[in-house]
């Protein structure tokens, strides 16, 4: 999860549908609330860790925080280096993603179409939005790790890309990571803890009685995010960041030309078949865990 939620286009919340644990993860995050603080407080532990699922939680966390810290400078050497084969590898995953969270569907009707439909349309209309400039005042990185954490969560749409529209991935994942910027980092933790426990009961509701139809919506916003991870892109429009650099604010999707040695077209489609593998073989993984 920490991998995908680095990634622009991929989102957390995909991985922990595919593996299993996404109605777990809901259930513990909004397992902290006021019984969790009186538990704490009175010094029932074990109480407290039971009641929050706190083992699970812990060892997801880890994991999802090595993920960030190592991820963060190898995404930034992958993506100035090898731009095209990097998005190629995350559209053969999301094309998997598509097909095995979809498959979870177990009754198709009128209603399951409908809001898979809804779906696609709306992250579709979400990759056309022309990213904000850069902003690192407070309130505005609070509000980041509102937004960006609650879409991590919801599979099909990515919190690192939010972030972008937002204006702000450079400024979290590569330039706070990196350098360990606490003025950054502790309101986007504050948003992203209250926004998370806030939205998991929400989202907790709606996937227990609307199970299918939730899940055609998921599958649908998988489904449209698939052009933010298009491989090869056309600048249309640039701006100055903070540190001077030129960088892209205005993409449009291309196609590839087998004949132009940079669009490493071969290459990129060996990639995708890749994504697509990587994905399949977590789901394998994950099937045979839940029938031990």
């Amino acid at each position: 999860m920490g991998a995908a939620n680095v990634i622009p286009g991929v989102s957390g919340g995909t991985i922990a549908l595919l593996t299993g644990i996404f109605e777990r993860l809901i259930n513990a995050i909004k397992s902290f609330n006021l019984t969790a603080a009186r538990l704490l407080f009175t010094g029932k532990i074990k109480a407290f860790i039971k009641h929050t699922d706190l083992e699970f939680v812990i060892a997801l966390l880890v994991g999802i925080a090595i993920a960030i810290f190592t991820l963060a400078r190898l995404l930034e050497y992958l993506f100035e280096n090898y731009p095209v084969l990097v998005w190629a590898y995350f559209f053969g995953l999301i094309v998997a993603s598509v097909y095995f969270v979809g498959k979870q569907i177990t009754k198709w009707n009128f209603s399951v179409i409908l809001f898979g439909l809804i779906g696609v349309a709306i992250a579709a209309s979400i990759t056309i939005l022309t990213p904000a400039r850069e902003n690192d005042a407070t309130w505005y990185v609070l509000l980041c790790g509102i937004v960006a954490t609650c879409s991590m969560i919801l599979p099909g749409l990515s919190g690192s890309f939010i972030l972008i529209l937002m204006g702000n991935y450079e400024l979290v994942w590569i330039d706070s990571v990196n350098n360990l910027d606490m003025a950054i980092l502790t309101p986007l933790v504050i948003g992203a803890v209250a926004g998370l426990i806030a939205f998991s009961y929400i989202l907790s509701w709606v996937f227990k009685r609307f199970k299918n139809q939730t899940l055609a919506l998921l599958t649908g916003f998988i489904l449209g995010s698939l052009a933010i991870l298009w491989p090869w892109k056309e600048t249309v429009t640039t701006f100055i960041d903070r540190h001077g650099e030129l960088k892209p604010l205005e993409q449009k999707l291309i196609l590839p030309d087998p004949g132009n040695p940079g669009d490493h077209l071969w290459l990129a489609i060996l990639m995708m078949i890749v994504g697509f593998l990587s994905i399949w073989i977590l789901e394998i993984s994950a099937s045979k865990r839940s029938k031990e």
